[in-house]
């Protein structure tokens, strides 16, 4: 499974595999929902990082995941179709907006990420913890998944989001450890680790949750290094895509993963412990977030009934 170009040559465009053409599917629901995010003056992860889930997220499953603290990132990642540049004044409505949002698409699940707002001291942290709460004030019954940036690694930042009690707690690791510098700008490796780690630690039984993006010149070995990396940081959840690129200037594609690689990964992490694991070419971190959370809900159930029968028989 190693795709590592050969040194010295240069990455040719290799064509799209036909597992990868998408239906699309612009039926009332999309509408819909793509009408009630301009009314409300929201933005969404689903339109700015170009999601190719879109369609059936919206379309079908009419689920969506809402990009709050505005729609510029400080960072300038080399995968991320997401606008860099300097962003502006936090809306601080946002939050029940977002909430109320939740409320009219009637969500059993809602995922909430952000752009990275190192311009910020808290990292967007208190509007982040916020939006968490106003979506439980107006959906006492929808559960609530977090993707936050790392924040820059301060864990007071953090401590301010997972005090909020999200469901689960999103932090993608993106890519290998060698492939971070090229990859992902301003983040670090171990960093992403580290905050995955201290979630846990701050919250037990919250479910942490990570994200790997292949296709840009990985191992098979460097993949199965990362997934003892999460499991060894005590991540629950782990979904696997395939990278594509967005437009011309962003990184090539190395190799394209059929789908029965992506199965036999998916096999592999769960064989190493992980709860729940999506894997296949157009998975994304919030792709079916709302079975994953569904899975890590009847995990937290199992482990509580042990606990509970322990105790009784103590």
């Amino acid at each position: 499974m190693s795709c590592r170009p050969e040194q010295g040559k240069k990455a040719e465009h290799i064509r799209k595999p036909d597992w990868l053409k998408i239906k699309l599917n612009t039926n009332e629901n999309y509408t819909d929902l793509k009408k009630m995010m301009r009314e409300n003056n929201l933005n969404t992860v689903c339109e700015e990082a170009r999601c190719p889930n879109i369609h059936e997220c919206w379309g079908e499953r009419r689920t969506a995941t809402f990009m709050i603290l505005g729609a510029i990132c400080t960072r300038a990642c080399r995968f991320c179709a997401v606008k860099t540049g300097l962003p502006n004044e936090l809306d601080l409505a946002e939050p029940e907006r977002v909430a109320d949002s939740v409320a009219l698409m009637n969500l059993k699940h809602a995922v909430v990420t952000a752009v990275a707002r190192d311009d910020q001291k808290d990292g967007g942290s208190a509007v982040f913890a916020e939006t968490v709460r106003a979506i439980r004030r107006k959906n006492p019954f929808t559960t609530v998944e977090v993707l936050p940036s790392d924040m820059g690694g301060d864990y007071e930042n953090l401590k301010r989001l997972m005090d909020a009690k999200p469901d689960i707690l999103n932090h993608n690791i993106e890519t290998v450890r060698r492939l971070t510098p090229r990859v992902r700008a301003r983040a670090k490796y171990d960093r992403s680790l580290e905050l995955l780690l201290r979630a846990k630690e701050m919250q037990p039984k919250i479910p942490t949750k990570s994200s790997l993006m292949l296709g840009l010149g990985e191992t098979h070995e460097e993949i199965l290094e990362t997934m003892d990396d999460l499991r060894a940081h005590k991540v629950d959840i782990m979904t696997i895509g395939q990278y594509l690129q967005p437009t011309a200037k962003h990184l090539k594609v190395q190799k394209y993963y059929s789908p029965q690689e992506f199965g036999e990964l998916r096999t592999i992490a769960m064989s190493k412990g992980f709860s729940h694991c999506e894997a296949g070419p157009l998975v994304r971190s919030s792709y079916h977030a709302d079975e994953q959370v569904n899975a890590a809900a009847k995990e937290r159930q199992r482990q509580g009934d042990e606990q509970l029968e322990t105790t009784l028989q103590s």
